[in-house]
């Protein structure tokens, strides 16, 4: 599919669009990644009869670089400037790692726009990291072997396994993040409170999923993770056997019966 742009307030979203006739899914990456992060996802969805549309984060992918503000509001705006925009709304939205926690904002903000969640390994309230640990994490979002080093820390979340195209996928994730601002981008999100997901939790009342990788490294343990979150927006979690913080592409043959089940029933 030829990227489709939409102008919004401090820069230029890139999304694709099937243009499909059935009901709306919007699905956003998670930091420092693709749009692409759901190839696997999305044909199945095509098949299905959705109209499907993928969009990078600002400052990510083919989205314009350089934005002056990185926020889970922030990002929040833009899901909800891009459902507006394609006017075909209420969309179910389906989101990662970062992603959820504007997904949860905008579900509040404007929930006649959202019609479901599916949060994947949703980071939706502020980690309690060691001071080790932080320290290390600047040092690694910092230097001039930061590319390399998400790289590195990218392939981690794929504990049991890797895509088979992952060796492709990893250099072009790694080349989109050489180019001018993107890093930039993706530090700041990773700097960004998630406070105003986790106030705005108990106010969504849409249907929400919560799918989880039992070996998510991101999340100690991650089960507890995926209960507290799902308890808090009323709705229920799955656990993925095996799967890290991408289980839709390490393990697309076990996401994608929940999430169709999901995405047909609401439950």
């Amino acid at each position: 599919m030829t990227t489709k742009q939409l102008q919004v307030a401090d820069g230029v979203l890139a999304y694709d669009d099937n243009e499909q006739a059935g009901e709306l899914i919007v699905l956003v990456p998670g930091m420092g990644d693709l749009r692409s992060e759901y190839r696997f996802i999305v044909p199945v969805l095509n098949e299905a009869g959705y109209r499907v549309v993928t969009v990078d984060l600002r400052g990510h992918g083919e989205s314009s670089a350089n934005w002056p503000e990185y926020s889970i509001r922030a990002v929040g705006q833009d899901i909800l400037a891009l459902i507006e925009h394609l006017d075909a709304g209420p969309a179910t939205v389906v989101g990662t790692s970062f992603s959820p926690g504007s997904m949860v904002w905008a579900a509040v903000e404007k929930p006649e726009l959202i019609s479901k969640l599916v949060l994947i390994c949703p980071f939706v309230r502020d980690p309690k990291i060691n001071p080790a640990m932080k320290l290390l994490v600047n040092v690694m979002m910092s230097g001039p072997w930061k590319v390399w080093a998400w790289g590195m820390f990218y392939k981690s979340l794929y504990p049991t396994q890797t895509p088979p195209d992952f060796a492709d996928y990893q250099a072009k994730l790694k080349a989109n993040l050489s180019e001018p601002g993107r890093y930039e981008a993706v530090k700041g999100l990773g700097q960004v409170s998630k406070a105003d997901a986790e106030a705005r939790l108990t106010r969504v009342t849409q249907p929400s999923l919560v799918i989880m990788g039992d070996k998510d490294p991101d999340f100690s343990p991650p089960e507890a993770e995926a209960k507290f979150a799902a308890e808090k927006l009323g709705g229920r979690y799955e656990m993925i056997a095996g799967a890290g913080h991408y289980p839709q592409a390490e393990m697309p043959d076990k996401v994608i019966p929940i999430l169709l089940k999901f995405l047909r029933e609401g439950k």
